[in-house]
């Protein structure tokens, strides 16, 4: 499985959503599972991507978090939190997200 990590160039929220990605996936117990961050930087790059935000977490190409009224574009983006909203994925919905996925990211990684 192929876990990206979108942004646009100087994302604020970019550290953030590295940091609680790099947790959710250890605390899944995917201590091995490796992420990449891409930067996007023209319209195009973000069509092709799917790309609705930075950042956006995609694994396989899918967004975690998919807005079906959401528009590629090169913009920041907006999560709703249970505190309200935020510029990156809640911890615990990241985790329970890629929880979803973590039979196939496990046979990825040997687990």
């Amino acid at each position: 499985m192929n876990i990206e990590l979108l942004v646009v160039p100087d994302c604020p929220n970019e550290a953030v959503a590295a940091t609680r990605l790099r947790r959710a996936l250890d605390g899944i117990g995917l201590l091995d599972a490796v992420f990449t961050r891409r930067i996007i930087t023209t319209q195009a790059e973000a069509e092709r991507a799917g790309f609705t935000g930075s950042p956006t977490v995609l694994v396989d190409g899918q967004d975690l978090f998919p807005a079906a009224d959401a528009v590629p574009g090169l913009a920041c983006r907006i999560y709703l939190t249970p505190d309200g909203t935020g510029g990156a994925p809640d911890p615990a919905r990241l985790r329970e997200a890629l929880q979803r996925l973590a039979p196939l990211l496990r046979a990825d990684w040997g687990h």
